[in-house]
């Protein structure tokens, strides 16, 4: 049935005055934007295992909530998708598409694409001219083929078919590289460089395609077609010659004034609104005069930085979505029919992938690259997505693809793109240099002495910082770890690792730009005045003499723990430090999930880092004041039962005794039975692999001399006695019963600011050893600092630490089993704790 636009009414009076909200147009909307958004989320979260660009996910939305699917059912379509509300969905959709395509330009540095030289040149020229013939090729076949596709005019097709099969989608491409890391590597910059390349040709061609399709379905002369050409060419040195000068003193003056005007922002967001009238006003789709826009935009400075964060979660976030709902609704699947169709559609993903692949492999190879590196980059150019979308809509506004050409299309980009990461991924695996190349880091050293101004022992930490809340507690904690200050240098070299997860918004991708050389993370030379993390760095340095380094890596979190474990090897740290993934409320005092996945990298980092790790469990450390060097400002406590992670711990605590603002007490706790069976009773450690890892504690498997272990024990006691002397103080504890209450006593008393303790991967007691069976919030921590996060009333702040021992990296989850002394020793992977 015909319905007047005219007659639509914005909204409603409301259902109480008999009003259907669904036959207004604003109510609608909103309906339409949150079914598209909440889809597209769940499609997102769901192909987030298999690393896809969320692009995928919001196309198969759009797919699944047109005819293909959902449409299917007629009443949902005219209730949700009425014809009446198509040009109201497509006109707020097309206003994020332009601005989209002005975030397109944004990216998109000439100068760079200027510096990348012939050979990135090359590879472009040969990935668009080969796949572009393919798809002049397949363009004869398929009109031929499919009922209706020689309606169009021949020029507009097979210009629109070659664009399709040749266009490599540049802002896809480099969410996929920063994802797999690739971004900046050789690899990465090459294949930017020439994606930007093919972009530039791409669109050229598409203005070319449009000018010469007309409107819908009319046949003009080709002197239209001739001046549409020549003013489009008008517009683009116009932009050149009159607005990019007017642009980059407009960012001058922005920069100028703190970037607080919101002014500029508000002259250049209107410029992208002109640009694209005037290109539609000429007869070229107004998105082509939102990325020419965006090109001109000056890349230096912070204006750029700033345009892209004001506008891009509003636009990616929101509206482009809308987009492909609107494209959804045009694409009909069940309009591929039969054996000849689906044909068809093989046909047209092998000829794009073939022509790209193979014509961007042999320049590469051409080029000096190696055989992998080609092959990989075929791969890569070969990236369709959203920019192709917009090309096949274009095609099938003009009326120059019908239903079925359009559809078999999409699919081909859908295709290309979904089988680009996991190719890459398993035919392409850069070297990761200075990766566990040592068995042994060196230790945690303390001394009696002060340093002397030949000292050059130093110790090295890499410290992580996950959000701002994270600062003042790490800065307390580097501080009692300070030692020593001769008043000019300390022995502390502190780097500190800004970890940021990796999204696909523009402003990600430009900091992994600035942040990462040749995939990996760098130590900047300019410290950045609106990094708040190395600005608080930045003072603390100055005032406690201590050298830091500050270096931001920015990676999935999935893959955040490399960064970690490549950084404290390259940079050969003795300590990593990682905040605990829950805070402390400030309302309840609780501690409250900041981010689940983030206790994922920190377990990643525990399970593959080639040095010893610490983790921060914060209650308030500190208070938000640095530590006094002259008033002793808190308590620590090292409790100590025994094995490699507590002697580490004892180096911690022996590493803090040493600032003239900490009191150190070290804590040894030994089994107070005296006589009786008891005193002849040892714990046995079974492997007990069944069991869930998410939920048990985990301990060494590796078969060590445990009695060698507790000659090692004695030996780092007496070490922390004698070089603390005066220092620190040194107490035992007699535990009969429950040693996890002796433990929450101490947090409970309110006379510590924090407490060190080991993991316990291998007890050397079989006090810890006991615990190996008991239920575990958090098995990271061990039992000991499992108890102490979770323990009610305890309020001391927590310090869990790991040493790194390549005896014992191998863990899993054991069950406890009580034998009599001397009834099994130390054979087939059991070992045997007696009490000390």
């Amino acid at each position: 049935m015909a319905v007047n636009i005219t007659s639509i009414k914005t909204s409603s009076n409301g259902i109480w005055q008999g009003d259907d909200p669904l036959h207004f147009a604003f109510p609608l909307l909103i309906l339409q934007t949150v079914l598209v958004l909440v889809l597209s989320r769940l499609l997102a979260f769901l192909f987030r295992p298999l690393r896809q660009p969320k692009v995928i996910a919001e196309i198969i939305a759009g797919i699944i909530l047109g005819p293909s699917a959902i449409g299917r059912n007629q009443t949902y379509l005219h209730t949700i998708f009425p014809s009446w509300s198509t040009p109201i969905l497509e006109s707020v959709a097309d206003i994020g598409l332009l601005f989209f395509l002005f975030l397109v330009g944004l990216e998109l540095d000439l100068n760079s694409i200027r510096r990348s030289g012939r050979h990135a040149f090359s590879i472009a020229a040969a990935g668009i001219t080969l796949p572009f013939a393919c798809g002049v090729g397949v363009a004869f076949v398929l009109r031929s083929a499919i009922p209706g596709a020689d309606q169009a005019d021949y020029a507009p097709f097979l210009v629109f078919m070659g664009v399709s099969l040749s266009i490599t989608a540049f802002p896809v491409l480099a969410r996929i590289l920063a994802e797999l890391k690739l971004l900046t590597t050789r690899l990465g910059e090459t294949a930017m460089a020439a994606a930007a390349f093919n972009d530039v040709a791409a669109w050229i061609l598409l203005a070319l395609a449009v000018a010469l399709s007309g409107g819908e379905g009319t046949h003009h002369s080709p002197i239209i077609s001739l001046w549409v050409l020549l003013s489009g060419l008008v517009f683009v040195a116009v932009q050149i010659i009159i607005i990019k000068p007017c642009m980059s003193w407009v960012a001058r003056r922005s920069q100028d004034e703190g970037g607080e005007s919101e002014f500029w922002i508000s002259l250049t967001l209107a410029g992208v609104l002109i640009s694209g009238f005037m290109t539609d006003f000429i007869g070229i789709h107004s998105i082509f005069g939102g990325f020419v826009f965006g090109l001109i935009i000056p890349k230096e400075g912070e204006f750029t930085g700033r345009l892209i964060e004001r506008i891009e979660d509003f636009v990616s976030g929101l509206l482009l979505p809308l987009y492909f709902a609107s494209s959804g609704l045009k694409t009909n699947v069940a309009s591929i029919k039969g054996g000849k169709a689906w044909g068809l559609l093989c046909l047209v993903i092998v000829t794009a992938c073939a022509g790209k692949i193979f014509g961007t492999f042999v320049v590469a190879l051409g080029c000096k690259m190696s055989l992998t590196e080609a092959i990989t980059l075929g791969f890569l150019m070969n990236t369709k997505g959203l920019v192709e979308l917009i090309v096949l809509n274009i095609g099938k506004e003009k009326k120059v693809l019908n239903d079925e050409t359009f559809a078999i299309l999409v699919l081909m980009a859908l295709f290309t793109t979904f089988i680009t990461t996991p190719t890459v991924m398993a035919i392409y695996k850069p070297a990761r240099p200075g990766r566990h190349n040592l068995p042994h880091r060196r230790k945690l050293q303390f001394s009696s002495s002060p340093p002397s101004s030949h000292d050059t022992k130093e110790l090295r930490v890499l410290t992580c910082v996950h959000t701002s809340r994270d600062i003042p507690s790490l800065i307390n904690l580097i501080e009692t770890m300070r030692g020593q200050n001769n008043g000019k240098t300390s022995r502390l070299k502190l780097y500190i690792l800004r970890l940021v997860e990796l999204t696909e918004r523009s402003s990600s991708i430009r900091m992994v730009r600035s942040a990462r050389r040749n995939g990996l993370p760098f130590v900047g030379d300019r410290r950045d005045p609106q990094d708040h993390v190395a600005v608080a760095f930045g003072a603390y340095a100055q005032l406690s003499h201590v050298r830091v380094r500050p270096i931001t890596a920015i990676s999935s979190l999935s893959t955040m723990h490399e960064d970690v474990c490549t950084v404290a090897d390259q940079r050969r740290v003795s300590l990593i430090l990682l905040p605990f993934h829950k805070h402390r409320s400030e309302q309840s005092g609780d501690l409250e999930n900041f981010g689940p996945r983030w206790r994922a990298v920190n377990r990643r980092v525990l399970r593959e880092a080639p040095c010893s790790v610490a983790l921060l469990v914060d209650r308030g450390f500190g208070g938000g004041e640095q530590i006094s060097s002259v008033e002793v400002a808190h308590g620590v406590c090292v409790v100590f039962f025994g094995g490699p992670d507590d002697r580490e711990a004892l180096e911690v605590a022996g590493r803090m005794a040493e600032h003239p603002g900490v009191c150190v007490t070290a804590l040894r706790f030994v089994s107070g039975n005296t006589g009786g069976e008891d005193e002849r009773q040892a714990v046995k450690l079974k492997p007990a692999p069944s069991k869930n890892e998410e939920q048990s504690y985990t301990f060494s498997t590796a078969d060590v001399d445990i009695e060698r272990e507790k000659e090692l024990d004695e030996a780092a006691i007496a070490k922390f006695q004698q070089m603390t002397e005066s220092k620190a103080q040194y107490e035992e504890k007699l535990v009969r019963e429950n040693v996890i209450e002796s433990v929450l006593s101490i947090g409970r008393s309110g006379d510590f600011g924090l407490i060190v303790v080991g993991k316990g991967r291998f007890p050397t007691s079989s006090m810890v050893a006991k615990l190996a069976g008991r239920p575990a919030e958090h098995p990271e921590l061990g039992p000991i600092g499992d108890a102490l996060v979770y323990g009610h009333g305890v309020v001391s702040s927590v310090l869990v630490v790991q040493q790194h021992d390549m005896i014992h990296s191998d863990e899993m989850p054991v069950t406890p089993v009580p034998v009599r002394y001397g009834e099994t020793t130390a054979t087939d992977g059991h070992r045997t704790m007696t009490e000390p």
